[in-house]
């Protein structure tokens, strides 16, 4: 399969004001791609659209549970880029907290967000993409849909989901021009721990400790993780692991699926303690 040529076409990054998707986009300006970005954070993306100026750059504030609102913002976008041959949807928040602590109205929201969000500008997205001489979607999914900790139920059924989507699409898009993958990130400082969701029912002081501790584990930096997923988009890759620790997960589940919690439970023993009162 040919490298994807980005230069002169538009890719669409969802979760694009902040973060991986804001590095990505700065990444892809710089090579002369035309953007679309899309973020339920108006604010942020105003500030990104004006920093990336010179770049032929279209924002679009949309709340990604909204289906219509999706496929109404897809539509403009189609009205002003001819020639879209990527997707990399980048948007997403976690939730703190175990299956006591959580409601189902918690759980459902982390999952639209996550997976249904991603599943919705997929969808809307994809016969334009077909209509390109080669294209490829880019899933982030995460390293925790290699691996499900105790203490992340919602946002490992959501990114374990997203990589099963990305899985059964790239199998029905098989021998056509579109190619999927999804990258599966670890460790990466984007805060996206420290401004996400916990359980109402949680201690905001208690949450905030297991946070900053599931924090201090990251040590990749967003430019160098959107570096990564630039290349992967380019190459089609169908499966790219991000960061030290995605590579050590990835290999620990495979060597032992059954057991790897037991190697995992003690390093991840304060980021998932949202039970102890804070002293």
């Amino acid at each position: 399969m040919k490298h994807l040529d980005l230069t002169g076409s538009t890719t669409v990054i969802t979760g694009a004001a902040n973060g991986m998707g804001a590095d990505i986009a700065r990444l892809l300006a710089a090579r002369g791609t035309h953007l679309a970005l899309i973020d339920h954070d108006a604010a942020a993306l105003a500030i990104l659209a004006e920093e990336l100026q010179g770049a032929r750059v279209t924002t679009h504030v949309v709340d990604l549970r909204d289906d219509d609102a999706v496929f109404a913002t897809v539509s403009e976008i189609g009205a002003v880029h001819p020639q879209i041959n990527a997707l990399i949807t980048c948007a997403g928040s976690s939730m703190l907290g175990n299956l006591d602590q959580l409601t189902m109205e918690e759980m459902r929201w982390l999952t639209d967000v996550n997976l249904w969000g991603t599943v919705s500008v997929t969808k809307a997205l994809l016969p334009a993409l077909r209509a390109a001489p080669a294209a490829h979607i880019t899933h982030l999914a995460s390293v925790y849909a290699l691996a499900a900790p105790a203490g992340r139920i919602p946002y490992t059924v959501s990114k374990f989901a997203v990589r099963a989507f990305s899985e059964a699409l790239r199998h029905e898009l098989e021998g056509t021009t579109v190619s999927v993958g999804a990258v599966y990130p670890a460790g990466v400082r984007t805060g996206i721990i420290l401004h996400g969701r916990y359980a109402a029912g949680i201690d905001p002081a208690v949450a905030a400790r297991a946070a900053a501790a599931q924090a201090a584990m990251y040590h990749t930096e967003p430019a160098d993780a959107a570096a990564r997923i630039v290349r992967a988009t380019e190459r089609r890759a169908v499966r790219t692991m991000v960061g030290r620790e995605a590579r050590l997960i990835d290999v620990l589940t495979r060597v032992a699926p059954s057991s790897y919690w037991r190697v995992m439970r003690r390093p991840l023993r304060a980021a998932i303690d949202t039970t102890t009162p804070v002293a």
